[in-house]
C-alpha cells in the first residue's frame, strides 16, 4: 500500500488503510478500514536479497486462488486503462530465523490457516511441476522452510508468527 498515504499499524497491533488518491493524496472525511484477517510472509533470515523477492511473489501467489475474497477490484486509471486486481489489504513481511520459520510452519497446520510453504529445494527448480514434485518427496517435518505464507484470523496469524520479526 501507499506509504505516503495507505497504511500503518494501530495500537492494537492490526493494520488500518487510508484510501488514497492521486499523489498519494488522502482523503481525511474517510475512515481507516480495520481488517479482520492478515496476511504474513516469513522468510528465513539467512535469504540472499532476490531470495526473499523471489520467494514473496510464489508464496503470496497462491492465497488468491484458494481465498478469493483476499482479491478487490481491477484498477483503472484516468484514462480508463484496466489493471489486474490485487490483494484487498496490505501484506506483512516478516523474517525470522530457521527455528521460529519451523515453529509456525508447525503452528499453521494445527490452526489449519490457509498457508502456502516455500522449501530451500525450489531454488534449484525450474518449473511448477518439479516444484510440486520437490515438496512431496519430504515428510513435512523434514521441509526445509525458507518462506511461509499465512492467512486468517488477525489474532489467529499473530500466535502463528510469534517470534518473526519485520522485515528490514
Amino acid at each position: 500500500m501507499n506509504p505516503s498515504g495507505g497504511t500503518g499499524t494501530n495500537a492494537s497491533g492490526g493494520t488500518d488503510v487510508t484510501p488514497s488518491g492521486a499523489g498519494g493524496a488522502s482523503f481525511p472525511d474517510v475512515a481507516p478500514v480495520r481488517f479482520d484477517t492478515k496476511i504474513t510472509v516469513v522468510l528465513r533470515d539467512d535469504l540472499e536479497p532476490w531470495q526473499r523477492l523471489n520467494v514473496t511473489a510464489f508464496l503470496v501467489s497462491g492465497l488468491g486462488t484458494v481465498v478469493p475474497e483476499v482479491i478487490g477490484e481491477p484498477y483503472e486509471d484516468a484514462d480508463a486503462v484496466s489493471y489486474l486486481p490485487m490483494f484487498r489489504q496490505p501484506v506483512l513481511v516478516l523474517e525470522a530465523s530457521k527455528e521460529t520459520l519451523t515453529a509456525a510452519h508447525g503452528r499453521a497446520l494445527s490452526r489449519a490457516l490457509p498457508r502456502a510453504v516455500f522449501t530451500s529445494d525450489l531454488f534449484a527448480t525450474g518449473n511448477d511441476r518439479d516444484n510440486r514434485a520437490a515438496v512431496r518427496a519430504v515428510p513435512t517435518g523434514g521441509l526445509d522452510l525458507v518462506g511461509l505464507a499465512v492467512y486468517g484470523p488477525r489474532n489467529a496469524v499473530d500466535k502463528v508468527v510469534k517470534g518473526a520479526r519485520m522485515h528490514p
